[in-house]
């Protein structure tokens, strides 16, 4: 009896041990992704995806700030592999943590991959959105609408630390609102503040949700959510400043050290892809960084819309001195309320 009991217990032992070594197979065949992007845009295309390679992904989602002191803190034992979302002047500053890449995609590239470590993905650029049941008789055509004091505590506007949708509208509101210069700028980010009323949301998606569920008259936030919501019978209106809208790439990146490099290669491939991109641009509102992709019908043309240009190498270089200096203004306009 002693040496039956004996023997089962051998034999749970391996059965359990198989177990524990297939889990452990099936981890590591997990692609893990970090992305800002919204669920409703994440989850057709790593679905496409994961069909199409056979290979499973985990998306962990948050702010592009949060994501990159993440992969920062995680950087001696990666957990990530690709960091796919986050403007351009966002992620660029940290492109220690990627590691180089060019995809197969890039002779249609907009705007090209010159030093392997971001490769450009769609187009990001930043508006206004309204809630047009709550507007009233308010003009709002730009930015300098925004300072009207019937909109004071009724703006929505994420922290730029950690959203970088909202740090690329900080970047076209001290571009567009100083006439190029970006010193000139911080006076009008002085004023608006004020009229955010202490206000400062952790999140890009609580922008545009706060502004549909009608906690906030107008947000600052980027094309694509607003442009889907727009579509799907919302009460709201898209405005692109009359002072400029800058348009701007965000990314898509392998992150260094990790060991499914040529997963992380494939996905970029597909994401960058030709049908991929088409699929964006078609379906999901947003514009294509393909040279070879028509944009969507309900998007606005560029050439109905205000172009405005920073200085990129500039922005990109100072991310974290222009971050500091809007917390330090924002907290000290608030303290003196």
């Amino acid at each position: 009896m002693k040496k039956i009991i004996f023997i089962f217990l051998i034999l749970l032992i391996i059965i359990l041990n198989g177990c524990q070594n297939k889990e452990t197979i099936a981890e590591n065949e997990v692609l893990v992704i970090y992305s800002p992007h919204p669920l409703e845009f994440i989850d057709p295309i790593i679905g496409e995806f994961e069909n199409e390679t056979g290979i499973v992904v985990e998306v962990v989602v948050s702010g592009t700030g949060e994501l990159l002191n993440r992969i920062d803190s995680e950087k001696d034992n990666p957990v990530c592999d690709v960091l796919w979302g986050g403007s351009l002047t966002t992620i660029e500053s940290d492109k220690e943590l990627f590691e180089k890449y060019y995809s197969k995609n890039e002779d249609h590239a907009i705007y090209k991959n010159e030093d392997g470590y971001i490769t450009r993905f769609t187009m990001m650029p930043s508006v206004i959105m309204i809630n047009s049941n709550l507007i009233g008789n308010i003009k709002i055509e730009g930015y300098k609408d925004l300072l009207n004091k019937k909109l004071k505590g009724k703006i929505a506007y994420a922290d730029p630390s950690k959203s970088s949708s909202s740090f690329e509208q900080l970047l076209n509101q001290l571009s567009a609102m100083g006439n190029g210069d970006i010193y000139e700028g911080w006076n009008y980010i002085y004023e608006l503040i004020i009229n955010l009323d202490n206000n400062l949301l952790e999140s890009s998606s609580s922008v545009y949700n706060g502004v549909v569920e009608g906690k906030y008259i107008v947000g600052l936030t980027f094309e694509e959510p607003a442009a889907k919501f727009l579509d799907d019978g919302a009460p709201i209106k898209i405005v692109y400043p009359i002072e400029g809208t800058i348009f701007r790439p965000d990314g898509v990146s392998i992150i260094k050290g990790t060991d499914k490099y040529d997963e992380a290669a494939m996905f970029i491939d597909f994401v960058t892809s030709k049908e991929i991109q088409t699929f964006i641009a078609t379906e999901l509102n947003r514009r294509s960084a393909r040279d070879d992709v028509m944009q969507a019908s309900n998007l606005v043309p560029y050439e109905d819309i205000v172009l405005e240009e920073d200085d990129h190498n500039y922005v990109s270089i100072h991310k974290d001195e222009i971050i500091a200096k809007y917390k330090k203004l924002f907290n000290q306009i608030n303290y003196n309320r």
